[in-house]
Formats: C-alpha cells, sequence, structure tokens
C-alpha cells in the first residue's frame, strides 16, 4: 500500500493554495504531485466556478473530480462533465428580479456551468472575469442559463484581482453585513448563504457546503481519511467536518484550528509534508 493511500485531501484555492496575489507557490505544487504519485488522492475545494476554474486547471495537478461552486458541484475534468450537483430550487429569474430589488447598488452574478452571466452592464466585472479567465456575458429574462446552482453578490470591483474583494472600508463591510442578513431573511428557507470574502456573498441550495461534497466525493473514492486546509468563513463546514484540518497562519479562521505555514510559503506543502505522515503515524 503506497504512503497516502488512505488519504483525500481537498484544499480551498484563493488564500490557501494560493498566495494573495493568486499565485501558486512551487513548493505547493511539487508537494501535491508526491502527494499524488504515493498514492494520495487530491482535489481543489472552492466557490469558484466550472468557467472560472479554467484560470487554474493547467496549473493544478489533481486525480479526482474538482469540487467547486462551494459545494454545489463536482466537475470531471477528463469528461468535462459535473459528477454530481445540487441545483437550487428557485426559478432564477425571480431569484434575480428580487436580488436586484433587494440591493440595487451591488452587482449580482449568476455562475453557471458554461459562463457567468450579469444583468446589468458594469465593465469592471467584464475585467475581473477576463483576469480570471471566466467566461462571462450578459442575460437577459427567458435566456437559457442551465443548471441553477450558485449567484452571487459583489461589491464594488476596485479592480480586477480577487484580493481586492477581500478588503472593504467599515462602510462597505456594514453594507455586506446588511446585504447578507437580507438574503437569509429571503433566500433562508431554500438556500444557504456564505460570506465567501469581505465583499463577496454566495447563495447556494440548501444544505450545499465545502464538506457534504467532500464527504460525498470521498464515499464515491473509499478513502479512509479526509484532510481539508482552508483559511475562510466559507471553508468552515469543510474544515469542522473533516477528519483532520488545517489552516494557513495569515487565514481568516486561523484562531479555530491548527496553523501551518502562511499562504504564500506553501501551506498545503506543510500539510503534505509534515502534518499528513504525523497523521499516518498514528492512525490504525
Amino acid at each position: 500500500m503506497a504512503l497516502f493511500s488512505d488519504v483525500l485531501l481537498t484544499v480551498d484555492y484563493d488564500r490557501t493554495l494560493t498566495a494573495p496575489d493568486s499565485t501558486i507557490p512551487e513548493r505547493n505544487l511539487d508537494a501535491i504531485r508526491y502527494f499524488m504519485e504515493n498514492g494520495g488522492v487530491f482535489t481543489v475545494n472552492t466557490g469558484r466556478s466550472v468557467p472560472m476554474s479554467k484560470a487554474f486547471r493547467d496549473k493544478v495537478p489533481v486525480n479526482a473530480p474538482l469540487l467547486l461552486y462551494n459545494g454545489s458541484a463536482a466537475y470531471d475534468l477528463q469528461t468535462e462533465k459535473l459528477t454530481f450537483s445540487h441545483p437550487i430550487a428557485l426559478d432564477v429569474w425571480d431569484t434575480v428580479a428580487a436580488c436586484q430589488n433587494l440591493l440595487p447598488e451591488l452587482t449580482v452574478e449568476l455562475q453557471g456551468v458554461d459562463a457567468h452571466y450579469l444583468f446589468r452592464e458594469n465593465p469592471r466585472w467584464a475585467a475581473f472575469c477576463d483576469r480570471q479567465q471566466c467566461a462571462h456575458r450578459f442575460a437577459k429574462p427567458g435566456d437559457d442559463l442551465g443548471e441553477f446552482l450558485k449567484f452571487s453578490i459583489y461589491g464594488a470591483f476596485k479592480d480586477d484581482t480577487v484580493n481586492s474583494l477581500f478588503h472593504g472600508t467599515p462602510e462597505e463591510l456594514g453594507r455586506m453585513d446588511e446585504a447578507e442578513a437580507l438574503l437569509r431573511e429571503t433566500f433562508g428557507e431554500s438556500c444557504e448563504v456564505f460570506r465567501a470574502a469581505a465583499r463577496i456573498i454566495d447563495v447556494h441550495a440548501k444544505g450545499v457546503s465545502k464538506n457534504r461534497s467532500a464527504r460525498e466525493l470521498q464515499q464515491r473514492l473509499g478513502r479512509k481519511l479526509l484532510v481539508c486546509v482552508g483559511d475562510a468563513d466559507n471553508d468552515l463546514p469543510m474544515l469542522l467536518g473533516a477528519d483532520f484540518a488545517y489552516c494557513p497562519a495569515d487565514g481568516v479562521v486561523a484562531d479555530r484550528f491548527e496553523n501551518v505555514c502562511p499562504c504564500a510559503q506553501g501551506a498545503v506543502a506543510d500539510v503534505i509534508y509534515e502534518k499528513i505522515p504525523e497523521i499516518l503515524k498514528k492512525e490504525p
């Protein structure tokens, strides 16, 4: 039996696998290859969609379906099809209209399987999608947008990077707090509402979480141990539900979990080279 053959490792992408500037430390990539060569199963477990995952598909080695949309779906890169999915049980156009009425100054985006969709002109949103190598287009009522897996609410786009959405003024953050509460009040019976970053709110089907998708994948693959790494509030279900959980020292939720080095220094590599061997020494 290979060293890591009992282990499924799922890790968040932004500011866990990547540094804050969205680059991926080479140390992480070397460690992932070593992990897979020695029997481990590795995949990314992220809020990103199928279109937005294109930014890293050619860079990050995986040997299992990607876990996307904060757990709403798994996507097999070999077949280019969803392995499983958990759509939102609401009418997409009624939902978009309700969000735009509730939050007129914020950006409402639907994340489909083929593209991200917007419903009002926003050149900065388009530049953001271009930076992420993410297919995007404007949609109008009646367009077929595919499975309704996730929608997101963004604060103002200050530049075209993900990192800018992790920060905000007290006034901006207060407005996002209000928006999060409104979304829970409006859609809470049918949906989960996640604060993915300081100025990003994600909404998914009821019961969806990164933990649910990781456990579903673990069951399908027959792996004994689930090890997870994440940094932010939307990672909490995954981290709390894992057999073993770790957080970069500079993560938002670092005070709640065992820490590894800051994300820019190769947090995932620390888990592979140091933490998982410690776990396996103690496991029967």
